[in-house]
């Protein structure tokens, strides 16, 4: 096999929890060449003196921070900044890489009522970017501005699309999505007072990802489902559990489910479908996940109710890692190079 030139990557807002995930897993990736990480906070500083998840890496000393707008020519920029942040740098960024993978939410919604309320200073880049789930909408070299889904929102996808794009479902879904701290950003308001020994309610509607859920579903089925998406807040570091509760079209069977969720990951090779679950352990955990970029998925039937479940870690299949995983796409490796199977436990 012919020799591969490094891709030139730049990750701006680096030394945030998506940002810092994503550096470490690049560090491992043969075919990558890190030539610019970005943070105001930390412009100037060596990264081993404020990542400390990669400060062994042998790959990672002389690394040091620029400020965002000083990103030289790349191949992949990837955005990891706060939402809002990336549109006041596209103009200069599309001079200046090749293709820009956006992490964050500006530009997963197409509709622009929705687009402005939820992420307003999106309006402040016209050109499209196009919503990409590997799983389902596989990233071509023709794609020059990507945004990757959000990590509770590609949960409850997981969990979902099999059954709506199989026309299984009927009626409303209840979605309650379970969230770690680090989804909530490193600059979080939540005191960890709050959140240590407690479970409860982040946002009982309102989620700007529930639109998002609502556009994706719709983009595979002529009547998605109406949703009622909650979220909570897990006392653990990282993971995202996501239930979701529906009934089936009159005749469907538990087969024609099983059926669904096997045709739809028996290709992906990070979408484990358990499609006989008998007993508590034989459903997704955060034990099954955390650490690795494996998503995993299983759905219960009763009669005509189903209960779908889906259990990922937030910070790579749900972000950093699922933004690995594109790029491996885009430029023909293997799929899963640089990617964790196995979750750390205990």
């Amino acid at each position: 096999m012919a020799e591969r030139s490094a891709v030139r990557v730049a990750v701006l807002g680096a030394s945030g929890y998506t940002g810092a995930e994503l550096v470490r897993l690049l560090l491992d990736h043969p075919h990558v060449e890190l030539t610019y990480l970005s943070s105001e906070r930390y412009t100037g500083r060596p990264i081993t003196s404020v990542l400390a998840g990669v400060r062994n890496h042998p790959r990672a000393a002389g690394l040091r921070f620029q400020p965002v707008d000083a990103v030289d020519e790349v191949d992949v920029a990837f955005g990891c900044l706060p939402g809002g942040a990336l549109p006041a740098q596209m103009p200069k960024l599309a001079e200046r890489a090749q293709r820009v993978i956006n992490l964050a939410g500006d530009f997963r919604l197409a509709d622009p009522a929705q687009s402005a309320a939820h992420y307003p200073e999106s309006q402040a880049w016209t050109e499209p970017f196009r919503y990409v789930v590997p799983e389902f909408d596989e990233p071509s070299v023709d794609d020059r501005f990507i945004n990757l889904p959000g990590c509770m929102a590609v949960t409850t996808l997981y969990a979902l699309r099999p059954l709506v794009a199989a026309g299984l479902t009927v009626g409303d879904v209840v979605v309650d999505a379970k969230t770690g701290a680090s989804g909530s950003g490193s600059r979080s308001s939540e005191h960890p007072a709050d959140r240590i020994g407690n479970f409860r309610v982040h946002k009982p509607y309102g989620h700007r990802h529930a639109p998002e859920i609502a556009q994706a579903l719709g983009a595979v089925a002529d009547e998605p489902p109406r949703l009622q998406f909650s979220t909570y807040s897990l006392d653990v570091a990282r993971g995202i559990v996501v239930t979701a509760y529906g009934r089936l079209r009159p005749g469907v069977s538990a087969l024609q489910v099983k059926r669904a969720y096997g045709t739809a990951y028996a290709r992906t090779p990070f979408v484990r479908a358990r499609t006989a679950p008998k007993s508590p352990g034989d459903f997704p955990m955060l034990k099954s996940v955390v650490g690795s970029n494996v998503a995993e998925v299983a759905v219960s039937v009763r009669d005509d109710e189903y209960v779908a479940v889906a259990a990922l870690d937030n910070l790579l299949k749900g972000a950093s890692g699922q933004a690995v995983q594109t790029l491996n796409l885009l430029y023909g490796f293997e799929q899963s190079l640089a990617l964790p199977f196995t979750a750390v436990t205990p």
